[in-house]
């Protein structure tokens, strides 16, 4: 019964990114290129999350300044979810719905990218942090899944929404991290070309 559970979970996770493929590839893909004219540019990427997708942008930021799979040199990103006393002042101060938005307007500049993770689309803090990416002229790759919510709303034209098709959070984690994974992938592959075993 229990390995039965197990199983069930690694089915409906591999079931999920099968299906997904043909509807992420491509706003995958325009992340990719969003990125890499971005950082061609001199530009750097914000990422925000909360909870796990917090951890999933931290993940994201140290595969671009350490690396992913090749050799190369460090890429401009930075995790708005690392410093704790900046977090918890603002938190304290203000209200946590502008933890990562009061990032973006003292870090964000034109013509940089906020990476938004959110598996429901409707986190305030990531609604606020877009929202303030905006203003600044950034632009945005919002990393969702039920329907994307309150950010597929305020998203432009010129905005990057990849919204995983499914309601279980769980598994719209594993594949923002599959898409997190392929976005590095991309990225390395359109700044330096060939794969990382050439």
């Amino acid at each position: 019964m229990k390995n039965q559970r197990i199983l069930s979970h690694f089915h409906e996770s591999a079931e999920l990114k099968i299906q997904a493929a043909a509807v992420l590839a491509r706003p995958i893909e325009q992340a990719i290129e969003l990125m890499f004219h971005a950082l061609s540019n001199g530009n750097k990427i914000l990422a925000c999350g909360n909870g796990g997708s917090a951890a999933d942008c931290q993940h994201f930021a140290a595969e671009l300044v350490g690396r992913f799979e090749r050799e190369r040199l460090p890429l401009p990103a930075l995790a708005l979810t690392t410093d704790t006393s900046i977090m918890t002042a603002i938190a304290n101060d203000y209200n946590f719905n502008e933890v990562f938005s009061k990032q973006v307007q003292a870090f964000g500049q034109a013509g940089d990218i906020l990476l938004a993770l959110s598996t429901s689309g409707n986190s305030a803090s990531i609604v606020n942090a877009v929202n303030a990416a905006l203003e600044r002229d950034m632009r945005v790759v919002a990393l969702t899944g039920k329907g994307g919510g309150e950010l597929k709303k305020i998203l432009t034209d010129a905005d990057v929404h990849i919204c995983v098709p499914h309601d279980r959070t769980a598994r719209i984690q594993e594949v923002h991290l599959l898409t997190i994974h392929c976005m590095c992938d991309g990225i390395d592959a359109a700044l330096f070309g060939g794969d990382a075993d050439d």
